[in-house]
């Protein structure tokens, strides 16, 4: 007979949370894949290092966690019950530093387009976040993609 594991604390759940290839990222990213656009992946040299990019359209894409990034209005976004202090800095840190990337990217002349988690999980919300993608990504010759 198996023995049985203890559960998980706070700190062990918190520190196995990814922050690259989720699965709302991956779930977006084979559908772009799937619509034939092509990208990159974690920017480094952007500010806020956009999970997806396209450079030649200079669109920058986000794919946020409602939780992490407190997605206004959604229930995955309600705050902790336990050590309120704690959390309320962390996430309003995480709104404002949101912000500040989202307006340098904006002055250095870039789109900016964010996928929340919640409306990752609705297939119908992927493609139509991959067709706003496709209207915004242009080759270099000016034509839009071809579906």
């Amino acid at each position: 007979m198996k023995a049985k594991r203890a559960p998980l604390t706070r700190s062990e759940v918190m520190s196995r949370v990814k922050g690259r290839d989720t699965r709302p990222e991956m779930r977006l990213r084979r559908a772009l894949h799937a619509a034939g656009l092509r990208y990159r992946l974690q920017a480094r040299e952007l500010p806020g290092r956009p999970d997806i990019v396209f450079r030649r359209a200079r669109l920058a894409i986000f794919v946020h966690g409602c939780f992490w990034h407190r997605h206004p209005g959604c229930e995955h976004a309600r705050m902790p019950k336990s050590r309120l202090e704690f959390w309320t800095e962390k996430l309003d840190g995480n709104v404002e530093r949101d912000a500040r990337q989202l307006a340098l990217l904006k002055e250095a002349g870039w789109t900016v387009m964010t996928l929340w988690e919640c409306e990752s999980r609705d297939p119908a919300a992927i493609d139509a976040f991959v067709e706003a993608v496709r209207a915004r990504v242009v080759d270099a010759r000016g034509a839009t993609v071809a579906p």
